[in-house]
């Protein structure tokens, strides 16, 4: 690794601690002395095939604020937003496949969504279903109270 002060390309590593996506190592340079933080992270390639055949890689931040914005002004924890993204993320990376469809992610969305709050899950039922008039929302509506009793 090399240093940032001094561009040395020896440095030792003094403290590894594991964060939540991935390596944190404070490392000290062998010629200056030194020290400075380096951040490891698991990078794997998973492309996401759109409805209209397009490829984008997967953005976790993305699918973050797609679910902040179904939660929007409800009473849920943000930590209980985050544990939804990374429960969906391990899944899908936990899948192994190099590529997945946007419509699976989104059936996973209104699973997790289902179960965490009902109204946030019709917020984004009414988007990811392209509900365009109030009769195809009565329906989702009717189903879902059909599956809560």
């Amino acid at each position: 690794m090399q240093c940032p002060y001094c561009n040395q390309g020896d440095s030792r590593v003094v403290d590894t601690r594991a964060t939540g996506d991935g390596i944190r190592r404070r490392r000290e340079c062998l010629a200056c002395h030194k020290r400075f933080t380096t951040y490891e992270q698991i990078s794997e390639a998973l492309l996401i095939v759109k409805r209209d055949g397009r490829r984008e890689p997967f953005d976790r931040f993305k699918l973050l604020q797609g679910i902040r914005i179904a939660c929007a002004k409800r009473p849920i924890a943000t930590a209980d937003i985050e544990r939804v993204v990374s429960q969906i993320e391990e899944h899908l990376f936990g899948l192994g496949k190099a590529e997945v469809r946007s419509e699976a992610i989104g059936q996973m969305i209104l699973e997790k969504l289902k179960d965490l709050d009902p109204l946030a899950y019709i917020r984004y039922a009414i988007v990811y279903m392209e509900m365009e008039d109030v009769a195809a929302l009565q329906k989702e509506l009717d189903r879902l109270m059909a599956e809560r009793k």
